[in-house]
């Protein structure tokens, strides 16, 4: 067998680079903040959130156009079997200079009509969150850490 064909048989992983600006070098798709099937981090207390799974919470659907979701942005949820809609609080993407990043990407599970399932939230929040204030009041009144 050739070297070439056994290349060939493995699955390859494409890796699109993009030039960030605000970070001003280039960035890889494997590297962006939450996108569909990555892996999520539930943040409040919440029955549904605080049950051990085999399988860990994974995004399912981002709600915007570009599809990938940064802080501050609604997603669809994949969690013990159920579908949930959740908040973005904290991703692992670089963002622009003097704003947090987290070493995992944070959520906190919403119902139907917006309001947050938990009545606690325990991870530090984001204080860029409070520029949206009017959609996401109570959260931040929930919230007792900022950063």
């Amino acid at each position: 067998m050739e070297r070439s064909e056994s290349f060939e048989r493995r699955p390859r992983i494409f890796e699109v680079h993009t030039f960030n600006e605000e970070l001003g070098r280039s960035v890889s798709t494997s590297m962006m903040a939450v996108q569909k099937m990555t892996r999520v981090r539930v943040v409040d207390n919440s029955a549904l959130g605080n049950t051990p799974y085999h399988r860990p919470p994974r995004c399912i659907q981002v709600y915007n156009k570009t599809g990938v979701g940064r802080i501050g942005d609604k997603v669809l949820l994949a969690i013990g079997g159920q579908k949930k809609k959740a908040l973005i609080v904290g991703d692992a993407m670089p963002g622009p200079p003097m704003t947090p990043r987290f070493d995992s990407n944070n959520v906190v599970l919403l119902e139907d009509n917006g309001n947050p399932t938990g009545t606690r939230i325990k991870a530090p929040i984001p204080s860029s969150l409070r520029r949206l204030q009017g959609e996401h009041s109570k959260i931040l009144a929930l919230a007792q850490l900022f950063v």
